[in-house]
C-alpha cells in the first residue's frame, strides 16, 4: 500500500493490484474501484474564455473527475490537448454556442453516453435552426454526458434554464427531468455506485436562494421543477451538501449584475446527487468560493467532493 502525497486528503491505493487504465485501484467482488477519489462539477461559462482559469485550477485543486458545464464549444474543439497534459482523459459533447458538457478522468474513462435514451429535444419558436438534422427533426441539445471513472458511473448534467414558468422552455426542462430520470432508474437497478452532477437549474429549497421573496413566481423555484428533484432522490440518490467557503450558505451561482457575488446573493443550482454507496464515502465536500473571484470568473463556482 502506498500513498500519494496530493492536495486535499491522502489518496491510499493497494499498489498491488492491476492498474486500469494507468491508474492504482482496488477491487472489490470483482469491480475496480478507485480509492480516495476526488470528484467536482463546474458550469465554467465558455471553457475557451475559462481556460486559463480552468488549467490553473485543475493543476491546483488535483480533481480526479471532473464534471463541466456549459462549455459553449462544439465537441470537436474542446481544448482536450490541453487538458489531457495533466493527466486526465476527456469526454467532451458540445453543439457550439450554447450548452455543451464535459467529463474529465485521470481514474478511467469507460462507456461514454453522448446524451441519453429518450432525451427531448427543444422545439419551441426560438429553436436554433443549426441544431436541425433536416426539417422537422431536432438533436436533442448538448445537455449530458456520462463515463465510468474508478468503478463510478458519473454524468455530468446541464439542465435547461426553464426560463419563464409560462413558456415552451418550461415545459421542456420538466419533460427533459421526467426523461433523466427513467435513465438514472434504469441504471441504479444495475450498478450502485452513481453520481449524477452538474448545473441543475433548480435550487431544492428556499434556503438556497438568497431572498426566497425575490424568486416567486420565477423558475428555478417552482414547485414541480422541485418535485422533479425530488424524483431523482426518490430514486436512492442524496444530495450531497457542501461547506461554503464563506458565510452560511453553501451557493453555487452568483449574478454578474448588480455586486451579487460580493453581497453573497446567490444560489445553490450546482448539485451533487450520489447514490447510497457513493454518499456513504464522502469524506468531505465544499464550494470553492476562490474560483469565482478575480479576472474574468465564471458566474459559478466549483463544488468538490472528496470519497474516501
Amino acid at each position: 500500500m502506498r500513498w500519494l502525497g496530493l492536495t486535499g486528503p491522502a489518496r491510499c491505493w493497494h499498489a498491488d493490484l492491476e492498474p486500469h487504465l494507468g491508474h492504482p485501484v482496488a477491487s472489490w467482488g470483482g469491480r475496480w474501484q478507485a480509492i480516495g477519489v476526488r470528484l467536482a462539477t463546474w458550469n465554467v461559462n465558455s471553457v475557451k474564455a475559462r481556460l486559463p482559469r480552468l488549467l490553473e485550477w485543475l493543476d491546483e485543486a488535483k480533481p480526479d473527475i471532473v464534471c463541466l458545464q456549459e462549455i459553449k464549444t462544439t465537441t470537436a474543439l474542446f481544448p482536450a490537448a490541453e487538458v489531457e497534459e495533466l493527466g486526465y482523459e476527456v469526454a467532451a459533447h458540445g453543439e457550439g454556442r450554447w450548452n455543451g458538457v464535459a467529463l474529465l478522468s485521470s481514474v478511467g474513462l469507460d462507456d461514454v453516453s453522448l446524451g441519453f435514451a429518450g432525451e427531448p429535444s427543444y422545439e419551441g419558436e426560438e429553436a436554433e435552426p443549426t441544431l436541425l438534422d433536416e426539417p422537422g427533426l431536432r438533436k436533442p441539445e448538448a445537455r449530458a454526458v456520462a463515463a465510468t471513472c474508478g468503478g463510478i458511473r458519473v454524468w455530468s448534467l446541464y439542465a435547461p434554464n426553464g426560463r419563464t414558468p409560462e413558456s415552451a422552455h418550461y415545459q421542456y426542462k420538466l419533460a427533459w427531468y421526467a426523461a433523466l430520470r427513467a435513465v438514472l432508474k434504469d441504471e441504479l437497478s444495475q450498478l450502485d455506485q452513481l453520481v449524477a452532477a452538474g448545473d441543475f437549474n433548480v435550487a431544492p429549497t428556499d434556503a438556497d436562494v438568497w431572498d426566497p421573496a425575490v424568486f416567486v413566481g420565477s423558475t428555478h423555484v417552482t414547485p414541480p421543477e422541485r418535485q422533479a428533484l425530488a424524483d431523482l432522490r426518490a430514486l436512492g440518490l442524496r444530495d450531497v451538501v457542501p461547506k461554503p467557503m464563506k458565510g452560511p450558505h453553501p451557493f453555487t451561482y452568483w449574478d454578474y449584475r448588480a455586486g451579487a457575488f460580493p453581497k453573497d446573493m446567490g444560489m445553490r443550482i450546482d448539485l451533487v446527487y450520489a447514490s447510497e454507496a457513493v454518499a456513504d464515502r464522502v469524506a468531505g465536500a465544499y464550494v470553492d468560493r476562490d474560483a469565482r473571484k478575480g479576472h474574468a470568473p465564471s458566474d459559478h463556482a466549483p463544488v468538490v467532493v472528496d470519497l474516501n
